[in-house]
C-alpha cells in the first residue's frame, strides 16, 4: 500500500547541495515512493552534480536573488510539467564577511543577503509557483529546533523569522486555495552545511545526549517528516513548525548532564 499516497505527483526542490542534505534524502524518499522530482540549484556548475544524484530528473538554475530567475522559473517548470504537487525550500545562506562577530555586532548587509535567500525566497518562490500549485499543494520550508545556539549566530533569528513567515504565508494561501505551508525544525544533524557552524561538533555531541534516545536525530527521520507533510496524507497539518529533535527539547535538564555538571563544579 502507497501510505504516503504520492505515486506520479510531481515536487520542485531547491536546496539540493549533496549527498548528505536534508533536500537530499526528501528527494531520494519521494522518488523512490513514486513521486517526479525536478531540482533548481543556484548556479549552472551546479547542475551536473545533481544530475549525478538524480540522473533521471531535470535540474536547473534559478539563483533566488536574481530577480529575471525568479521570473524565469514558471517556464522552466513548464517544460517538464504542467502542475506542481508541492514545493520544498531548503535554502539557508550566511556570509560572514567580516568573520565571526558577536551577534550585536552583525554586518547589516550580510544579514539581509542571508535573510532573503534564508526566509523572503520562500514567499517570492512560493508567489511565482502559486498559478502551478495544484489547489491541494503542500509547501514546506526546512528550519531548525528551538535550541537558540550562540553559535549560529545570526541565522538564528532568520531561521525564526522563517517560522513566522510560515502561517502567513499559509494564511495568504487559504485565501483562493486548499495550499498548505509548513516547516520542519530540525535538530543538529550531520550534514555538510552544519559543518561550517562554529563549535558545531560540540553541540551536536550535546544535543545528543539530551535526546531522550542518547542517540542523534538522523537525516532521513527529518526526510521521512519532510515527505509526510508534502504528501495528502498530512491533510490536517497546515502554518506550524513540526519539531523533529528526538525529544531533545523537552530535556534540557537531563539528570545525568546536571549531576555531570555539578561532580564537576565539585572539583573545581
Amino acid at each position: 500500500m502507497d501510505f504516503l499516497g504520492i505515486k506520479d505527483k510531481v515536487y520542485f526542490i531547491s536546496g539540493v547541495a549533496n549527498k548528505k542534505s536534508v533536500a537530499y534524502f526528501s528527494a531520494k524518499t519521494l522518488i523512490e515512493a513514486g513521486a517526479k522530482c525536478l531540482f533548481s540549484v543556484q548556479k549552472s556548475e551546479q547542475i551536473e552534480g545533481v544530475k549525478k544524484l538524480f540522473p533521471d530528473s531535470a535540474v536547473f538554475v534559478c539563483d533566488v536573488e536574481n530577480k529575471e530567475d525568479l521570473k524565469k522559473l514558471t517556464t522552466e517548470i513548464k517544460n517538464h510539467t504542467d502542475k506542481l504537487d508541492g514545493y520544498l525550500h531548503s535554502l539557508a545562506f550566511a556570509n560572514f564577511s567580516e568573520g565571526l562577530k558577536p551577534f550585536i555586532e552583525t554586518n547589516r548587509t550580510d544579514y539581509f543577503q542571508a535573510a532573503q535567500i534564508s526566509c523572503f525566497s520562500l514567499v517570492e518562490v512560493s508567489n511565482a509557483l502559486k498559478e502551478m500549485l495544484s489547489p491541494e499543494a503542500s509547501i514546506v520550508t526546512i528550519s531548525i529546533s528551538n535550541t537558540k545556539a550562540t553559535s549560529y549566530g545570526y541565522l538564528g533569528p532568520i531561521k525564526a523569522m522563517l517560522d513566522a513567515t510560515v502561517p502567513y504565508l499559509a494564511k495568504s494561501f487559504s485565501e483562493f486555495s486548499h495550499i498548505r505551508v509548513n516547516a520542519v525544525g530540525a535538530g543538529p544533524l550531520k550534514t555538510s552545511a552544519s559543518a561550517g557552524i562554529p563549535d558545531y561538533i560540540d553541540n551536536y555531541l550535546f544535543a545528543e545526549e539530551l535526546t531522550l534516545r542518547k542517540k542523534a536525530l538522523e537525516t532521513q527521520e527529518v526526510a521521512n517528516s519532510v515527505c509526510f507533510l508534502l504528501s495528502p496524507r498530512s491533510s490536517g497539518i497546515n502554518a506550524t513548525t513540526m519539531l523533529v529533535d528526538a525529544g531533545m527539547s523537552c530535556n534540557y535538564f537531563d539528570q545525568n548532564i546536571v549531576k555531570s555538571f555539578a561532580t564537576q563544579k565539585d572539583h573545581e
